[in-house]
């Protein structure tokens, strides 16, 4: 009976080791992504805004929102985050913004102020996008965010490219390490329970 427990417990942690490293793979592979095939729209995954004025993270995904919108990827942008207690805007709407005053065309530019998480934030756009026939979309947030995101938004029945910002923040030395172990506990508490695993603080 010991020999048993011994084999079934150290098959158990082959296994959970190799899932663990597997997840760690994918979120490295998908974080090297930059698709550019013609989409629907170009999602912009929320990030902090202060009083309206995006965060230096935020700002760098809009940037690359921006360089897709004018590179012809996708004639509309969705600007997707709701707002902390107090905020006098949303992620959402201070995105919308940015771009107009970067030169999009205000009707290029939809905004969907809510959602606290990545994946409430992608269950509130979802309407939005399934009724105006926007079904496929080009993700844009950090390379090491882009695993999970891509992954919920699956779930949720849309057609998913990723483009990953290539400057910014999230790129600095120091980032990837933290940023890949709260994306890896985030993915496998997804995959696990299908909800937001709210893990650690923000890792910018």
């Amino acid at each position: 009976m010991g020999r048993t427990v011994v084999r079934y417990l150290a098959g158990f942690l082959v296994v959970a080791v190799l899932v663990v490293a597997g997840t760690v793979v994918h979120i490295e592979v998908v974080a090297q992504r930059d698709q550019r095939d013609p989409a629907a729209a170009i999602v912009v995954l929320g990030a902090a805004q202060y009083d309206g004025d995006p965060s230096p993270v935020f700002a760098a995904r809009l940037d690359h929102a921006a360089e897709l919108y004018r590179a012809g990827v996708a004639a509309h942008v969705v600007t997707v985050g709701g707002g902390q207690q107090g905020d006098a805007t949303t992620e959402g709407a201070a995105g919308r913004e940015y771009l107009l005053a970067a030169g999009l065309p205000a009707d290029a530019v939809v905004a969907v102020g809510s959602g606290e998480d990545t994946l409430l934030s992608l269950r509130d756009a979802a309407p939005t996008l399934r009724d105006r026939g926007w079904t496929s979309v080009v993700l844009v947030t950090d390379p090491w965010h882009a695993a999970r995101a891509a992954l919920m938004a699956g779930d949720l029945g849309m057609d998913v490219q990723v483009s990953s910002v290539q400057q910014g923040p999230s790129l600095a030395d120091g980032v990837q390490a933290r940023y890949v172990l709260r994306e890896t506990l985030g993915v496998l508490f997804y995959r696990l329970t299908g909800g937001s695993s709210g893990v650690g603080s923000a890792v910018l």
